[in-house]
This record gives structure tokens, sequence and C-alpha cells, in this order.
């Protein structure tokens, strides 16, 4: 893909951005998600683990490993081999990974985790995804969503009308 060559023309420049050289990012184009999707996920979170007796991280770790999406390289799940414990992992706030394989070498024990991308990342289809996982984990354990109809009308609202 190097060497092609993209040229854009504009009107006029933003104020900030005095006529000078400029770096462009193109990316592919994704619908974003409300940010009250983001937050909703964060709140069912914290009602799961209360229920639960588990800590938030733990908590978001799971689901986000459930219901969520890996971090993809070349178009594959990206792997990390590690010494860390699963209980030290899953406490991880900066980092998501869910375990896959855990072997032995030179007398320790290395887990491999699939790593998982931040919700703060997903698209509109995405976030429905996860908070479907999570909203479903909650009326299980009879904890308080939002109604269908509410649900519906926050994933109408991540769907904007063309």
């Amino acid at each position: 893909m190097y060497g092609k060559r993209i040229t854009v023309e504009v009107d006029q420049l933003p104020p900030e951005l005095p006529e000078c050289e400029a770096d462009i990012e193109i990316k592919k184009h994704r619908e974003h998600r409300s940010l009250d999707a983001n937050a909703y996920f964060h709140v069912l979170v914290g009602k799961l683990a209360d229920a639960v007796r588990i800590s938030k991280p733990r908590c978001k770790n799971l689901m986000i490993g459930r219901y969520g999406q890996p971090f993809l390289l070349d178009d594959k799940p990206a792997v990390i081999k590690t010494n860390i414990p699963v209980d030290k992992m899953m406490e991880n706030e900066t980092i998501h990974c869910m375990p896959c394989k855990v072997k032995e070498e030179n007398g320790s024990e290395i887990t491999f985790y699939t790593v998982m991308r931040g919700s703060s990342t997903y698209d509109t289809k995405e976030m429905s995804i996860l908070i479907d996982g999570v909203v479903q984990e909650c009326k299980q354990l009879k904890i308080e969503t939002l109604t269908p109809r509410e649900l519906q009308e926050m994933k109408q609202a991540w769907h904007p009308k063309a």
C-alpha cells in the first residue's frame, strides 16, 4: 500500500491549523455508539460484580472476554504469553485478556492470553452485543436492567438513520 498518494483539498483551513504541512489519518469508518452505552455497560458490570461478590475489574474482564471483541493482528486474535497468573491478570484494568492455554516451561507455569479490545473502542454493533450479553447475565441473577423497550431505544440511538 505504500507509494499510493491521496490528495485532499479544502476550501478553508481551520483557525487552529495555519498553513503548514499536516498529517492526515485515514481509517475504516465505524459507526460510534453513544457514550451512554459505555456508561451503561459499566453500571451493569458494577451491579453484577456486587451480586456475585467479585471485583469490578474481574467482572469487566469476564464480560469483555465472553461478549467482547478480540484485538486483531493481521486478522487473527492477538495472544500474549506470560508468567502472570490468571488471578492477577483478571484484576488488571489496563489490558483485557482471557486465558486460552496454560503449560509448564522450565519448571514455571506459563499462561497464554487472548488480548481483548476495551469497550471504548467498540462500534454500535459490537457494543450492542456486549450489552446484550451483560443484560442476559444480570437477568439470570434477577438484577434490574433497562426494560426491553428502553434497551431498544438505546440501540436505535446507536444507529443513526442515514
